[in-house]
């Protein structure tokens, strides 16, 4: 515990399920074996490799002592429940035998608002806090369920011989098949669509959406196609490619003309599935509208683009920044027409949130 404390107060954030891993851990590993409590706490306790270096020095700072090397006699690994009382002891002497201080920022309430920052709300975030968030969703990675395709691609374990293979090698063995060559299905990533909601009642979360969508992007590369929609739609996905986070969102913002308009997301949908469904809804894709469902045009129109879409799509995703609320009902018209046709209704209002999507997205079969 001491260990861990160090380490947060050097500024990397190491979670109380992580603490109690890595404690649970030294219970079945030589707690005298430097490599193997390393190894242990590099595994569990770091998330981030930049802060490889900084593990390190701490690591080797609070190892530094006058270690007590296991009996010569004994060859037989020490039970689990006699290691279980002496840890707690060991770590603390060698905490002691460390003389020379760590000369280090104390970063423990930077690490307690990060922490804050999970459940807070966007709406409610100040300027400092939504340039922290912006920071943390640019270094989130995102990974979205697999697809079995039809093309078949050469693998050791495949369930099926490559024949062409087979044969290449007769010539080898004079016509015997001494070596067999096998193949299998390729398994790529499923195409995913961002459609975001800019309008006037969106406002609040258009900074956010456009973050969260330009770490996608990056994450999946060429795998993504992002949409805008307020009173049109608005193709993004090319502004999102910029290299530097600014340039792309600024670009991306300049080509919007319905910033903080009205909302027709029945009219906006229906073109997105006239003139790009056919195009980036192939290959099983998966959809994911973001969007408070306050609709100015006819319900009516909205419930058969999201009935078509449904159809097209592999997963139709809605994501509601309002839907956390506690007493919240999906009353309003665009939101009681279009929701017969989603297939997963959740909230994004908080970074918490956002993970929890980033899970779901892994987990669609």
């Amino acid at each position: 515990m001491l260990f861990v404390q160090s380490l947060r107060q050097a500024g990397i954030p190491v979670s109380i399920e992580q603490s109690a891993e890595f404690t649970h851990a030294l219970t079945l590993i030589d707690i005298g074996s430097r490599d193997q409590v390393y190894f242990t706490a590099r595994g569990l306790l770091l998330n981030r490799y930049e802060n490889m270096r900084l593990f390190e020095t701490i690591f080797n700072r609070f190892w530094v002592a006058n270690h007590t090397p296991a009996p010569q006699g004994r060859t037989t690994r020490p039970r689990a429940r006699e290691r279980r009382g002496n840890i707690v002891s060991l770590m603390a002497a060698k905490a002691k035998a460390n003389a020379t201080p760590l000369e280090m920022e104390d970063k423990t309430r930077a690490y307690s608002s990060a922490e804050a920052l999970q459940q807070k709300k966007f709406g409610q975030m100040s300027e400092a806090e939504l340039q922290a968030v912006k920071r943390i969703i640019q270094q989130m990675r995102w990974r979205v369920a697999e697809r079995t395709t039809r093309r078949r691609i050469p693998d050791h374990s495949g369930d099926q011989l490559h024949m062409r293979r087979v044969m290449r090698s007769l010539t080898k063995y004079g016509g015997v098949p001494m070596q067999l060559a096998y193949r299998s299905r390729k398994v790529k990533p499923r195409p995913l669509v961002l459609l975001a909601d800019i309008s006037g009642s969106m406002e609040k979360y258009t900074r956010i959406l456009l973050q969260f969508f330009y770490s996608v992007s990056h994450s999946l590369y060429n795998n993504v196609e992002s949409f805008v929609f307020g009173t049109r739609l608005t193709r993004i996905t090319g502004q999102l490619k910029l290299k530097n986070i600014d340039n792309a969102l600024g670009q991306a913002a300049s080509d919007v003309v319905d910033w903080a308009g009205g909302t027709r997301i029945g009219a906006s949908l229906h073109r997105f599935n006239r003139d790009w469904s056919r195009r980036v809804l192939r290959r099983g894709a998966i959809v994911i509208i973001v969007s408070d469902g306050w609709e100015r045009g006819e319900a009516r129109q909205l419930a058969d683009a999201m009935r078509f879409l449904q159809h097209r799509s592999h997963r139709l995703i809605w994501l509601n920044p309002l839907s956390a609320e506690i007493n919240y009902q999906p009353t309003v018209s665009g939101m009681s027409a279009a929701l017969p046709f989603v297939d997963d209704f959740l909230p994004v209002h908080n970074l918490q949130s956002l993970q929890q999507l980033g899970m779901h997205l892994s987990s669609i079969e």
